[in-house]
This record gives structure tokens, sequence and C-alpha cells, in this order.
């Protein structure tokens, strides 16, 4: 049985849909002409704190809400996007969070994160640390964790992206999801996949952290070796329990690897042709349908998940 139901997707987009935006889905010619299809792009970069994670943390803090009362204190572990989106949702809710990120975790997240209020804990070497002090934490205050990926109600907001996609190009052939974690494309895949089975979902992952993809050859999930990437939301090692690799390993119909230097010619490429601005994990699925992707002819849909960029890092890439 899946952990997340196309049920429990629609449910989650009547519980959040007064608070988060419907994004629009448009016409990129610059996309389209580079990878002899027909791309449209989701434009979640414009959606509540500029990321799609706005969904998923929203529906799961509600869920915690309806369940504990406002007495709850939200604990979680990010690289930013989902600890700005728990925040962010807590606020709405008048409950607590506290939020664990690397040391590192780019400024405008961080800056975010205190603005809406919670505690930020900024001092794990990486995200993989974050998410161990995160959950010992979570233990040994009886406070709930709510994981970026790995968590029912996440992946289930998430999955309200899916129900727009189909409800705005019902013609659909193909979608194209970032992989970090798994949430997002989990989410995604099990409302698109019951909607309209034929519609190819497709996975991206950077050549610094293809943790699925080495999945998917080793029929299991297994570590590996994480590389420096600008696409901080993707990197590192996920948890070998995760609720997501079964819905990849079924639903995900293939894995796409993209290299590092391809994410960052995708950002300045994105700002200059559609004149739109994004962090590197952003654009990742952007970055793949661009070449590697093989969608030739096709009707597709790919994600533009973030535009958390710090200032410094994006005149770095447009030098």
């Amino acid at each position: 049985m899946p952990s997340v139901t196309i049920a429990d997707v629609q449910a989650a987009r009547q519980r959040i849909a007064a608070h988060v935006r419907r994004t629009p889905l448009v016409s990129s010619e610059w996309l389209s002409d580079a990878s002899h299809g027909r791309v449209s792009l989701k434009l979640e970069s414009l959606q509540i704190t500029n990321s799609f994670k706005s969904r998923g943390a929203l529906n799961a803090v509600m869920q915690l809400v309806e369940a504990r009362g406002r007495d709850v204190t939200v604990v979680t572990a990010s690289a930013g996007n989902h600890g700005r989106a728990i925040a962010w949702a807590a606020q709405e809710l008048g409950v607590k969070a506290i939020v664990f990120t690397p040391q590192n975790a780019a400024e405008t997240k961080t800056t975010a994160i205190k603005r809406h209020g919670a505690d930020l804990r900024a001092v794990a070497v990486n995200y993989e640390a974050a998410e161990r002090l995160a959950q010992a934490h979570a233990r040994d205050t009886g406070h709930p964790f709510v994981s970026p990926y790995s968590h029912a109600d996440v992946i289930a907001g998430a999955g309200t992206i899916g129900l727009e996609l189909i409800e705005d190009e019902p013609n659909l052939e193909a979608v194209l999801v970032p992989i970090g974690g798994g949430g997002l494309i989990s989410g995604v895949a099990t409302a698109v996949k019951a909607l309209n089975p034929r519609v190819e979902v497709i996975g991206v992952e950077v050549e610094a952290s293809c943790a699925f993809f080495a999945a998917r050859n080793a029929g299991r999930i297994v570590e590996i070796v994480v590389g420096e990437t600008i696409a901080d939301g993707l990197g590192g090692n996920v948890d070998p329990e995760t609720i997501t690799w079964p819905v990849i390993r079924d639903l995900v119909d293939r894995i796409v690897v993209v290299p590092e230097q391809d994410v960052r010619q995708t950002v300045r490429a994105l700002l200059a042709e559609d004149h739109l601005v994004a962090e590197g994990a952003g654009v990742a699925a952007i970055a793949a349908a661009a070449g590697r992707a093989d969608i030739d002819g096709r009707r597709a849909a790919v994600l533009l998940t973030g535009a958390n960029i710090d200032l410094d890092r994006l005149r770095a890439l447009l030098k």
C-alpha cells in the first residue's frame, strides 16, 4: 500500500487552499527550442516562501494543530526551504517551531526562518547532521519531528502540484521533477499517475548527489559519497527507512542525472531567457529538460521549485 493516496492529496488541497497560491504553468519558448519539445514551467518559485515547500509544511502543521492543539512545538531539519516553510506555517497557525540547519545554509533562507519567529539552530556541519540533531531533539522533548521528505502530510501537500498540472494541461505527456529526499516527486507522482497513468514522471538528480539513481541501480537505498553542489536542497544521503523510496521505485519512470555545470548554466539561462530568478536546486529539472531528459516532440511540464538564492551567489553565477 502506498504511504500517500490520491485521496490524501485531494484532502490536502482542500486543507491548504486558502493559504497557498495556485502557481502558474507558463510556456517557455527557449526551453521548448532547446529540448525540441513543448515545455511549460510550473512556477513554484512564486509560491508563498518562494518554494514548493510551503504546501507540504502547511499541510503537516495544520494536521498537528488539529491533533494536538496550539501548544505543539514543531521540530524540523532543513537545508533551508523546508525550514522556512515550517517557520511560516507555524507563524500562520500560532505555534512554535524549532529549525535545525547546516551552518552554511543560504542566508536568504535562514534570515526568513528567523523573521517568521522560529528558533533557528544553524549548528550542523551539513544537512545529514542537522537531521540527526533535529530527530534527537524531538525524541528528547517529545515534540513532533516533521521531515522535509519522509512524512505523509508533507508528501500529500507537495502532491497538490500534480493535481494542478493535470488540470492546467490535460494533454500532458511528461513531467520533470527534481529529487532531493524524494518528498516532492513522491507527491507529484502519486497524483499524476492516479489521474493519468500515461504521463511519464521523470526524476532529476544532480551528479554530486544522486542517491536515488544509485538506489534504482542497486535495488535498495545505498549510501553515496556526496559532492559539492550549488543545488543545496538536493544534496545529501537519505534515510534508508524513508517512505519515499517505494514510491520512487514504483511510480517514477526514470531518473536523469545532470552535471553541476549544467545547473549553473541553467540559473543564468533562466534569468536571461525567461527573466526568472531561481536557486540551484530550483533549476535541476530545467537543466535536464534542456538536453538530457529526451522529451523531443512531447508536451512536458517542468518544475521550477524555488527562488531562494543569496544575492552574492547569484552575482557569482552571472559572471
